[in-house]
């Protein structure tokens, strides 16, 4: 009993500290979410105080929608083109930079620095480098020789959403990198010292030494980017507007689309809580681990 007062005086006094952060939490995340979860079974238009109760009819429409069918399809690149690319490129250039390399410090800046970046900054910028009279890609191109390729490159609805991914896949490299290079300090120099003892080539000793010991930083880097990769808007909306003729709307815009330009406020919500629900379970198992190994 005695000790059992002190502990429960305790446990009160971090409810207590807890409290404000908690009362913010639900009023600004929680409340607005089940709010969400609700307008989704709803024909609200966002403006009109009548909110006419629709059960599933959002979600069924979706099925329906072809470019929700589009976006779906353009989701999917997304998540692997942007998540796997930048990991890569990441991965490599952690490695070469954790040897002996000159400027060292600087090219780790410059690598990072797009990463900084606000991404409809990026996304305008990169429209300006599309450009297909006086963008940069397309001079470059006619400057080499090669203006056969010159193409409007943001205009055509084949190619759109691959030149999309590009500034992507810029941005993201360097958030991979430190990671990567963060968790290369910790590999024991004796294992490679081992290695090169028993003759093992510098593919082998990346093969079994580096990539085996990167494990945990493989799954936060992938769970990280496939969650990032499911919110994409902004390099979409700054540089193609979800055109030409929807080639290149994601959830997000299509979302976007419906609730500010359309006023389907619930059929809008139903799209942001199937993106939802497919960043919790990707989000719930690494928020698990990571409190798991905290602990």
């Amino acid at each position: 009993m005695a000790r059992s007062r002190p502990r429960r005086r305790f446990a009160g006094t971090a409810w207590l500290f807890a409290a404000p952060g908690l009362i913010v939490y639900a009023a600004f995340l929680i409340y607005p979410a089940l709010r969400s979860v609700w307008l989704s079974f709803t024909s609200w238009d966002g403006i009109s105080p009548d909110i006419k109760w629709t059960g599933l009819a959002n979600y069924r429409a979706m099925l329906d929608d072809p470019v929700v069918h589009t976006a779906l399809r353009n989701n999917a690149l997304w998540l692997l083109v942007t998540t796997v690319v930048p990991l890569a490129a990441g991965l490599a250039l952690a490695v070469a930079l954790n040897g002996s390399v000159r400027f060292k410090s600087a090219l780790r800046m410059v690598f990072y620095l797009p990463a900084v970046l606000p991404l409809v900054s990026v996304g305008t910028i990169w429209g300006w480098l599309y450009d297909p009279s006086s963008g940069a890609v397309n001079t470059l191109l006619r400057d080499i020789g090669l203006g056969s390729l010159a193409h409007p490159w943001l205009g055509d609805s084949s190619l759109a959403i691959w030149a999309t991914m590009v500034p992507a896949c810029w941005v993201r490299v360097g958030f991979p990198l430190v990671l990567y290079l963060a968790a290369l300090q910790h590999i024991p120099g004796e294992l490679y010292e081992s290695a090169r003892t028993e003759g093992a080539s510098g593919w082998q000793q990346f093969r079994y030494i580096t990539f085996p010991s990167l494990r945990g930083t493989h799954y936060v880097v992938l769970a990280l980017s496939f969650i990032e990769g499911l919110k994409v808007f902004d390099i979409i909306f700054a540089t193609t507007n979800g055109g030409p003729g929807n080639s290149t709307q994601v959830l997000g815009t299509w979302m976007f689309f419906n609730v500010f330009q359309s006023y389907k406020f619930g059929y809008g919500t139903a799209m942001a809580v199937v993106v939802t629900v497919a960043a919790l379970a990707v989000g719930i198992p690494y928020v698990w681990r990571q409190t798991k190994e905290s602990s």
